[in-house]
């Protein structure tokens, strides 16, 4: 049996729908799934990538892309009131449900859809209070009062970073990287034993020069 480490972070529209669709895409295989949120903007940043809201014409395809894509796949998808917003307290929510950085289906597609669904505000204060009492039998024991969370997004952040995750959603199996929505074919193509894998494509790109000429000092 394979295990996928399934990096996500709330405020990625295609981390919801990758999270909807991983089921029916690696159906009839044997694996299983630890799913672990991270935070999106200093992943970005450490790369010196904008993301998709940093470049205006990309952000209004990016919405308009996710919100075909829930439709055609007949799962929904309704952008949220504000997009970007700032996901640290949902993670924090979440996380809060762990003990060691994993979160279970439950709670990600919890937090999932209390963003995905419905276009309303993610942080509304009122949403936030009834998305805890949703996952409140989920909840671990923290005499630090919120501390244990920040830290284990900051552990699952920075891991990721290591690992060489650079956005989301991201699934890694056996040190392998899979990023995005459409890498699930892919992804199931790995699991089911393509013998592509064992050959030299995957190495290729590393050592496949660039013709990029480095940026100016």
């Amino acid at each position: 049996m394979k295990h996928i480490t399934f990096y996500l972070d709330f405020v990625s529209p295609y981390a919801w729908l990758a999270f909807e669709q991983l089921p029916h895409a690696l159906e009839g295989l044997s694996y299983s799934v630890e799913y672990r949120s991270v935070l999106l903007g200093a992943l970005l940043q450490q790369h010196g990538n904008p993301g998709p809201a940093g470049i205006p014409a990309k952000r209004l395809w990016t919405y308009r892309h996710a919100e075909w894509l829930g439709h055609s796949l007949g799962m929904g998808l309704t952008m949220p009131a504000q997009h970007p917003f700032n996901p640290l307290l949902l993670l924090r929510q979440a996380l809060a449900c762990s003990d060691d950085g994993a979160i279970n289906r439950f709670v990600a597609g919890t937090v999932l859809r209390h963003v995905w669904l419905g276009g309303l505000d993610a942080n509304d204060p009122a949403r936030r209070e009834a998305l805890a009492e949703n996952l409140a039998q989920q909840l671990r024991p923290d005499p630090t009062g919120g501390t244990a969370a920040k830290a284990l997004l900051r552990a699952n952040t920075d891991a990721a970073a290591q690992r060489g995750v650079f956005g989301v959603p991201a699934f890694e199996v056996d040190g392998r990287l899979f990023w995005g929505l459409d890498s699930l074919p892919m992804l199931r193509a790995y699991l089911a034993g393509d013998p592509w894998f064992e050959g030299p494509a995957w190495a290729h790109a590393e050592a496949l020069p660039s013709g990029t000429p480095p940026a100016a000092a």
